[in-house]
């Protein structure tokens, strides 16, 4: 098992940052990929950012890319994503998965983010 916490939400005027975190405890030696994902009303979750956590591979949303910045620290079992250039279309319910080598899936609860314009 693998237990998630995510912080770093919170509301912000359109163009300002956020950083969001997203700690993994457990059995963390099976990690073989984080994802942040976003979900806003109405609306099906997405992908927003993924990073592969041996290779440190990076894949990212078309509509994130040059804004976000997804990065990961092992030492910690934490991975971070960046948010810069924040937009209104951006506020949604971020939230973090861990797929092990295993092909299992770990979500986390999910943490608001908020621009105002």
């Amino acid at each position: 098992q693998i237990q998630l916490v995510e912080s770093g939400g919170g509301l912000v005027q359109a163009g300002g940052s956020l950083r969001l975190s997203c700690a993994a405890s457990g059995n963390t030696f099976s990690i073989n990929r984080f994802g942040w994902y976003r979900q806003a009303p109405g609306k099906e979750r997405e992908l927003v950012a993924r990073i592969y956590y041996i290779t440190g591979s990076l894949d990212y949303a078309d509509s994130v890319k040059g804004r976000f910045t997804i990065s990961r620290d092992i030492a910690k079992d934490t991975v971070y994503l960046q948010m810069n250039s924040l937009k209104p279309e951006d506020t949604a319910v971020y939230f973090c998965l861990i797929t092990t080598r295993f092909g299992s899936d770990f979500w986390g609860r999910g943490t608001q983010v908020t621009v105002s314009s």
